[in-house]
């Protein structure tokens, strides 16, 4: 039976269930399919694994009370709800791969790696690698000792009661939690569908959405989780928007081929997309990881015996937390800040313009070089204005629904609906690149 007449019989159904099908009726696709979800499976096996000498009744209490708290643990799927051994998830790797990236253009040896094509991604990777661990750990102290700080856990070494082999076993099994979730990422990478770090970051947050969501119908009124639910279908909606959308920039190639002692001349044409969003989630993750640390740091100073430095930390704590609009404020700013920094440093590691100048291609009335590479840059800064503020308004769209409807429960699942979003369609890309390999329909028509 040839594929068009199935096609046909198939035709009720919708693109996106028939290309699931299809997938499905691949042999390899289908174990790709089974082998991400195993990982996920396992993912939420150690999601379960809790550190020794946790109060988990007064932890759970903390993280309902704490919204600071409650908005990390979303992203974690409930890990550290339980400080779980993958209580951090893979976000050291991530901030490790940020860092990595910010310095790629200032150091030589690091600009000259990634010139060197597949060989030298790996390196980098392997730096990013040795670079998770030392910030994993230090992450996992930071944690450790504010949650000390707010009762649910015993004394820490070096501090009067706490001993340093207790200490060094829990920041050890939490480290050594981050490192296996980033192995089991980068297997879903290589055997399975979709990025492993996101398909990842991905499970945890669906993890936790249903215990969320539960919270807010059982505690608020329905005209509000109406309001609540309106708005994040909003919500998705512009993100698939903004995600997708593009500045296509067309780009002729006209080169003199010699075969046989004869010139050819060859010419063709295609287009640079430019995206919208090109940064992705990353200003919200780094912006978010930013602001955790100044009412962190302050609640340290709160109950000092100086009362300069107590009203100080006291300020610091109040204004500077997500009940604070200052939080928001500055929240709003980084996102956009963090957005033309991320897009225009990837930017400049592609090199568009020699890569162009170099294959024969150039920009129909711009010319090859250092007008096309200044052309380039300003059609991408005009363009990222929207990204930039649509991700910022994604980030304090919580803050306005919680003071329209006080439905707090579900006031920090914007940009969760982002990470959700963004990792769904790219993981759908990769599927019907997979189908159109094999001559199926995918998902677009």
């Amino acid at each position: 039976m040839s594929y068009s007449s199935t096609t046909e019989r198939r035709q009720p159904r919708p693109a996106l269930i028939q290309a699931m099908i299809d997938a499905w009726y691949q042999p390899d696709l289908r174990r790709r399919i089974l082998f991400t979800l195993a990982i996920l499976v396992i993912f939420r096996f150690i999601a379960h694994v809790p550190v020794p000498g946790v109060d988990i009744v007064a932890l759970r209490q903390l993280f309902q009370s704490n919204q600071l708290l409650g908005f990390l643990d979303i992203f974690s799927g409930g890990a550290m709800r339980n400080l779980s051994v993958a209580a951090m998830g893979v976000y050291p790797y991530i901030t490790a791969s940020i860092i990595l990236q910010i310095m790629i253009p200032v150091i030589p040896r690091l600009s000259a790696l990634a010139r060197e094509g597949e060989a030298g991604r790996q390196r980098i990777n392997q730096y990013t690698h040795w670079m998770t661990v030392p910030i994993a750990a230090a992450s996992a102290y930071g944690q450790l000792v504010l949650l000390n700080r707010l009762g649910v856990l015993g004394a820490l070494w070096p501090y009067p009661g706490g001993e340093f082999l207790p200490t060094l076993a829990m920041i050890v099994s939490m480290a050594g939690g981050t490192m296996l979730l980033v192995w089991l990422g980068e297997l879903i990478t290589e055997s399975g569908i979709g990025n492993g770090i996101s398909v990842i970051i991905f499970g945890g947050i669906v993890a936790g959405l249903p215990t969320l969501f539960g919270q807010g119908v059982f505690a608020n009124d329905p005209i509000a989780l109406a309001l609540v639910g309106f708005a994040g279908l909003a919500t998705i909606y512009f993100i698939v928007v903004f995600t997708e959308a593009q500045r296509r920039i067309p780009v002729q190639y006209g080169r003199s081929v010699t075969r046989q002692g004869r010139v050819y001349r060859q010419s063709g044409s295609t287009f640079i997309p430019l995206r919208v969003n090109s940064a992705g989630m990353i200003p919200l993750i780094f912006a978010f990881s930013i602001l955790i640390f100044p009412p962190t740091v302050a609640s340290y100073f709160q109950e000092a015996d100086n009362n300069v430095v107590s009203g100080v930390g006291d300020f610091f704590a109040r204004n500077l937390g997500p009940e604070g609009f200052m939080y928001w404020l500055l929240l709003f700013w980084l996102v956009v800040a963090f957005t033309f920094f991320y897009t225009m440093v990837t930017f400049q590691q592609q090199n568009l313009a020699e890569s162009l100048q170099r294959n024969g291609g150039f920009i129909p009335g711009i010319r090859p070089g250092p007008p096309t590479h200044n052309y380039l840059i300003r059609v991408l800064t005009r363009i990222t204005w929207g990204g930039a503020i649509f991700l910022g308004i994604v980030a304090i769209v919580p803050f306005f629904l919680l003071l329209a409807t006080g439905v707090s429960t579900l006031s920090i699942s914007s940009t969760a609906l982002l990470i959700v979003v963004a990792v769904v369609l790219d993981t759908m890309r990769q599927l019907q690149s997979q189908l159109l390999m094999r001559q199926y329909e995918g998902f677009l028509r």
